[in-house]
């Protein structure tokens, strides 16, 4: 991903949490010399200083063939992004889009039945829990789990490189902005006021 120094993070935990908060991914890999992708959610967790990643997809998505003892995967985790209107500067300038994205690159393995199963567990246990009607209960969960199994493949991700860019106005004037951030809320879009947000919190020095 081509980051200039403008918008490169190095903050590990900014970026670790910007990952977990944004675990609706592209999964790409090689297919016979063509890219594929597919957008599926992932699970994350931390092992001795190291990320691990897993996730599934439908026995019926020919990728999963690609993830057996693959190398150079990428997972792309996008965060929000919004375009930013040249008429908010105070001198004239080109209009641009301001976005947070972090690509992942690394190995992969299919799963087993029994981590398959414990993945399947895991992620439904994460987001379950808390819900009116929540099935967690271990029959529920047993139930609905060995009925998943024969559609799915599971597969592990062993992160060999992470590039994190937040693009978020960083070269701009500092007038330009604070009103970048003032006009985006006008907008009245999520993602919009969400870039306004990130870019408030940038400002504040929570991030590096």
């Amino acid at each position: 991903m081509y980051i200039p120094k403008y918008f490169k993070v190095n903050d590990y935990e900014e970026v670790l949490a910007f990952m977990k908060e944004h675990v609706f991914i592209t999964l790409v890999t090689i297919q016979d010399g063509t890219p594929i992708a597919s957008h599926i959610p992932v699970h994350l967790s931390e092992q001795n200083d190291t990320i691990m990643i897993t996730g599934h997809l439908a026995y019926g998505n020919p990728q999963w063939k690609t993830l057996d003892q693959e190398t150079n995967v990428l997972m792309i985790f996008q965060g929000p992004h919004a375009y930013i209107s040249s008429s908010w500067y105070q001198e004239e300038n080109v209009p641009t889009w301001n976005y947070q994205s972090v690509h992942v690159y690394g190995n992969t393995k299919l799963l087993n039945e029994d981590e398959l199963r414990q993945d399947l567990s895991s992620m439904m246990l994460r987001y379950e829990t808390g819900r009116e009607n929540e099935s967690v209960s271990e029959e529920t969960m047993k139930m609905l789990i060995e009925k998943e199994l024969p559609g799915v493949k599971g597969f592990q991700f062993d992160v060999t490189d992470i590039q994190a860019k937040y693009k978020l106005s960083q070269n701009r004037k500092a007038e330009d902005y604070m009103n970048i951030i003032e006009q985006l809320p006008k907008e009245k879009k999520t993602h919009s006021i969400e870039i306004a947000h990130q870019m408030s919190r940038l400002k504040q020095g929570d991030t590096k």
